[in-house]
């Protein structure tokens, strides 16, 4: 089965925040496609000089940057920008020059130390784009099962078979865990970041209880939360955060952790076809991630939350757009109706609109402000000032 997948939009969005800003980066895991991107963009900017610093002769070169860069013209990529911190300091001059001779285009797989390095060096001076795996609007509706269960990593997602993804995944795995982490200079036990991350696996979509990942680890919570801290920060996992505000209820106020890519969550829990999807007792939570990661690669993923109390309302996801409150659920039912629980997220948190995503085929209306839709359409469901 061959596909061609197009990254058309993100192609662009790299190119415009090139031509508006010195420097751009591009943050995502390993094997999500930066680097082909980077070159399909720089193909349009003419004159262009790529370092690749997993490349011995790209270190050699970049040893004196100030040296290496300062008479550069045209576009600058670096890839895996993260293993030269001390690059960021040099860039800010060489950002400010008048005119300008050259632009920045930074690829990071790890946001422990770029993002913060990159902020305060660089601050007023940078725009950042985030890239994820595939996703449903690039491959299409028709493709979601396949999504699901291989995930989006360009070499999963098309590889042959399912026997060659899960071969590709479980390599990713192990050269993330042996060579990627050491790189970024994060000094961690393999195998035992490797069973924290399997035991995770047991705990996708729930609220993050350090004490009990320690426990159940027999490690320390503050180990639990700094494994967790590495592997979201490389962007292995999505830490949603909470939101609370001035209710007369007692609100949860810990984070949800979830595998940002479906495919590395089937891995880790041993499932290769969509029969033992759904017959995984967790099922339900298993839908709920892989829709999350599509709403927020359609929508953008800053300020966004979850929602939930003590006496156990909740709400899966909501976003704040120019003031506005937008709600998601996500359900595995086969046809969905009003809860409880949704009539007072709509209540206490006054939501502009709710919508219930589902795997199904039709949109319907189930109260004035919630509407039930199908993730394969949901690109084409304009949500208030959110699309």
């Amino acid at each position: 089965m061959q596909h061609i997948v197009k990254r058309v939009k993100l192609e662009k969005r790299i190119s415009n925040c090139i031509k508006e800003s010195p420097v751009t980066v591009l943050l995502g895991a390993r094997q999500t496609g930066k680097t082909t991107l980077a070159r399909m963009v720089a193909k349009k900017f003419g004159k262009t000089e790529i370092f690749d610093l997993e490349e011995a002769a790209s270190r050699r070169a970049l040893e004196n940057p100030e040296t290496a860069l300062s008479g550069i013209r045209g576009l600058v990529v670096i890839d895996e920008v993260q293993r030269l911190p001390a690059l960021f300091e040099v860039l800010r001059p060489l950002c400010d020059r008048r005119p300008a001779r050259a632009k920045f285009l930074l690829l990071g797989s790890a946001s422990l130390t770029l993002v913060k390095g990159v902020s305060e060096s660089l601050a007023g001076r940078v725009l950042f784009v985030k890239i994820p795996g595939f996703s449903l609007g690039e491959i299409g509706a028709e493709n979601m099962e396949r999504l699901w269960l291989r995930g989006g990593f360009p070499r999963a997602y098309l590889a042959s078979d399912m026997g060659a993804a899960t071969r590709w995944l479980d390599g990713f795995v192990s050269t993330f865990l042996e060579r990627d982490l050491p790189q970024m200079g994060i000094k961690v036990p393999a195998e035992a970041l490797r069973r924290f991350w399997m035991m995770l696996a047991h705990y996708h979509g729930q609220i993050c209880n350090f004490s009990e990942l320690g426990r159940a680890m027999d490690i320390s919570p503050n180990t639990a939360q700094s494994y967790t801290d590495i592997l979201s920060g490389s962007f292995m996992l999505r830490v949603l955060p909470p939101w609370h505000e001035n209710l007369k209820k007692r609100q949860v106020k810990a984070p949800k952790v979830y595998f940002r890519d479906s495919g590395l969550l089937h891995l880790l829990l041993g499932v290769e076809t969509m029969r033992q999807l759904r017959s995984l007792p967790r099922y339900g939570a298993a839908w709920e991630g892989f829709a999350l990661e599509q709403v927020l690669a359609l929508y953008g993923g800053e300020d966004s939350y979850f929602w939930s109390t003590q006496r156990g309302a909740e709400l899966d996801l909501l976003m704040i757009r120019g003031g506005k409150k937008y709600g998601f659920e996500f359900k595995s039912s086969e046809a969905p109706s009003m809860t409880r629980s949704m009539h007072i997220a709509m209540e206490d948190l006054k939501l502009d609109s709710l919508l219930v995503i589902y795997p199904g085929t039709k949109v319907y209306k189930i109260h004035d402000k919630v509407t039930v839709v199908p993730l394969s359409m949901l690109s084409d469901t304009k949500i208030g000032s959110v699309k």
